[in-house]
């Protein structure tokens, strides 16, 4: 059994152990847990606390001495459910308070030029905010799209559901592609959107993205970076670079 498991579902490295000790042991004592789980006496009975919280252990008294008991394992299905309603109410206290965040930032004294963005996490952050920043009708321009890392990143997924996504919201794309994604392109790229190619020799892993007065640089690699620009006049220089290329580039 993969015990990384229970740690991903929020229980500890010490918690694992004293449970899956106890599962095997049946009702025990603090001694027998300290031996079998290779935990020490002065972390045993914290551990055995926090599970009996999340209700994964309960406790009884024979001849005055405790004993201890895991709850059936059914019990962490309820702490996941219990989790996931905190979170929901969690979720729901920051949706409350964006409006106030929101502002803060647009009050903001120094008015941002530009900014890196390092990892998977932080340059496909990039493309939700398309969707939160645009509205139905608008549109963004891409250059250089080939995603040549999906394989490595796990990205092809992340590109059927983010196209499929903007297709719904009416958010249009005007994408200049790498010629060698002719025919892996993601599918639900073709929707709501105009799909030309860049010719065979200029194939390149630095993709190019703009609107409004905003313009991403991503460079696609095992460790994605993104430049992201705020100047309407380096857009405007993008959009120049964009209408030459469209007009020799492969429908």
């Amino acid at each position: 059994m993969d015990a990384k498991l229970l740690e991903d579902i929020g229980l500890t490295e010490g918690e694992t152990k004293v449970y899956l000790t106890l599962l095997e042991l049946g009702t025990t004592t603090t001694g027998s847990i300290i031996q079998n789980s290779g935990i020490s006496a002065s972390k045993v009975y914290q551990i055995l606390d926090r599970l009996a919280k999340k209700g994964l252990v309960g406790h009884v008294m024979i001849s005055g001495i405790k004993h201890f008991r895991a709850s059936e394992p059914k019990r962490i299905l309820d702490y996941l459910t219990e989790k996931e309603q905190e979170l929901a109410e969690k979720k729901q206290k920051i949706q409350n308070i964006l409006p106030e965040l929101l502002l803060k930032q647009q009050m903001s004294s120094g008015k941002r030029k530009a900014e890196i963005y390092e990892g998977l996490k932080g340059v496909t952050n990039l493309f939700k905010n398309i969707l939160d920043e645009l509205k139905r009708g608008e549109s963004y321009w891409v250059i250089g799209a080939g995603y040549g890392f999906e394989e490595i990143l796990g990205m092809r997924n992340f590109f059927l559901k983010y196209h499929g996504d903007r297709a719904k919201q009416g958010i249009k794309v005007f994408m200049l592609a790498n010629h060698n994604v002719r025919k892996t392109l993601v599918p639900t790229t073709l929707q709501c959107s105009e799909v030309r190619f860049l010719p065979e020799d200029i194939i390149t892993n630095v993709q190019l993205m703009f609107y409004k007065e905003k313009a991403f640089v991503i460079l696609w690699s095992k460790e994605p970076v993104a430049f992201v620009i705020h100047n309407p006049e380096i857009v405007e220089g993008f959009h120049k670079y964009f209408k030459l290329l469209w007009k020799t580039a492969e429908k």
